[in-house]
């Protein structure tokens, strides 16, 4: 199928990052996201219709294909990020260079206001303030999105290799210079832990806030 710039830009970041982690953060998780979203857990059929390799891009043709009938993306994890950083451009675009764009979870800040050092921006749950310009941040975890089972309290944040919400509730920031890279990175340090987070992080040079 031929689509957008704008999401063609998603995919390729989507599948950048996909490759980096390994399959930690995956775009055609959405039969199963689907189904999270009905409370019931996937079985093994909805497992297999999910997976990046599957997912395949033209950049000269600027085409998607995905080789399993039944697939479905989910952007959750990304489009907010990019969504934040193209408002913060349109207004860098008509002169409003001082400005917060917030999307949800997903904030990017351009130039400080008058008289400041930056946006002071709070990070939850006791994560304290931070001071921001020119620069993106993004919170992931289970503070307002989760899902009670059998006991156990899964994250809205799912782990594509088990398809299982994560159970483990240490909300993660991060701050990048983009939004579309804040937004990613949080979803997917979520799933890999602090230590192959950190080690990410440290590869593509930003800041991991627990």
């Amino acid at each position: 199928m031929h689509v957008s710039e704008d999401l063609f830009r998603v995919l390729e970041a989507a599948q950048k990052l996909a490759a980096e982690t390994d399959g930690a953060f995956d775009v055609t998780i959405g039969p199963v996201t689907h189904l999270w979203r009905q409370c019931k857990l996937p079985d093994t059929q909805t497992l297999e219709r999910c997976g990046y390799l599957k997912l395949v891009l033209d950049r000269a043709r600027r085409t998607v294909y995905l080789k399993l009938a039944g697939m479905q993306l989910d952007l959750g994890g990304i489009a907010k990020g990019y969504a934040a950083d193209e408002a913060l451009a349109t207004l860098r675009a008509h002169g409003v260079k001082r400005a917060l764009v917030a999307v949800g979870g997903d904030i990017a800040a351009g130039e400080a206001p008058p008289g400041k050092k930056g946006w002071k921006i709070g990070v939850e749950p006791n994560g304290g303030d931070l001071i921001l310009h020119n620069a993106a941040v993004s919170t992931s975890g289970d503070i307002e999105q989760f899902l009670k089972s059998g006991g156990v309290r899964y994250s809205h944040i799912i782990d594509p290799k088990t398809g299982l919400g994560l159970t483990h509730r240490a909300p993660i920031t991060v701050v990048a210079r983009r939004g579309i890279d804040a937004d990613a990175l949080a979803t997917a340090i979520s799933v890999l832990g602090p230590e192959r987070g950190r080690a990410l992080l440290k590869k593509r040079f930003l800041r991991l806030i627990q």
